[in-house]
């Protein structure tokens, strides 16, 4: 059975936010408890994400805004960890931000597995032009979700059984074997 590991982002996501809803809803899924939601530790992030990874492998991660970053960075720092694929929903722009400036650029290598980027128009965290581009970088699909704000609570998300459908997509995207990077399957077939 395949895990859904929620990946919330800063001040993490609370009742009734979409990922709080999901968490709750489904059975497969387990909302990542990211240390101090309300002052992002970038490192001690990661460690804790690589952790859950670690205990469910060939999950599907789920991220929102700083989430969706945080999940990047997993990627590009850990390209052993064994990820199914990747939902990264509304993610925040680093840059430019006090609260999350710290946290440093934002990848822009291919993920290297199957991942999804949901963005809005009129996101305050991030346009769709840079959220478009990022995904064209990571490798990933784009769903336009037009006007819909950060994709959060305040505009309106909070059961969103779609991302659900989203997730699933992604599952039906993924080969026999889904924690397999296509870089470490090239790897492995030249060693």
């Amino acid at each position: 059975m395949t895990r859904t590991l929620i990946v919330p982002g800063l001040d993490g996501s609370p009742a009734p936010h979409w990922q709080h809803w999901w968490a709750a809803t489904d059975p497969r899924a387990i909302m990542v408890d990211l240390p101090d939601p309300s002052r992002p530790m970038p490192a001690l992030w990661e460690v804790e994400l690589a952790s859950m990874v670690l205990r469910h492998p060939d999950s599907i991660l789920v991220g929102h805004s700083l989430g969706a970053v945080l999940i990047t960075r997993l990627l590009a720092r850990w390209p052993q960890l064994r990820v199914r694929a990747a939902l990264l929903v509304a993610p925040a722009e680093t840059s430019g931000h006090d609260r999350i400036g710290h946290f440093g650029e934002i990848p822009e290598l291919p993920l290297d597995i199957a991942a999804t980027v949901v963005a809005s128009r009129n996101d305050p965290w991030m346009s769709f032009a840079r959220a478009s581009g990022l995904a064209k970088s990571w490798g990933a699909d784009v769903v336009d979700l037009g006007l819909s704000g950060h994709i959060n609570v305040a505009s309106g998300y909070g059961p969103w059984p779609e991302a659900k459908r989203l997730r699933d997509a992604l599952a039906q995207r993924t080969t026999l074997h889904p924690g397999l990077r296509p870089a470490q399957h090239s790897q492995r077939a030249w060693a």
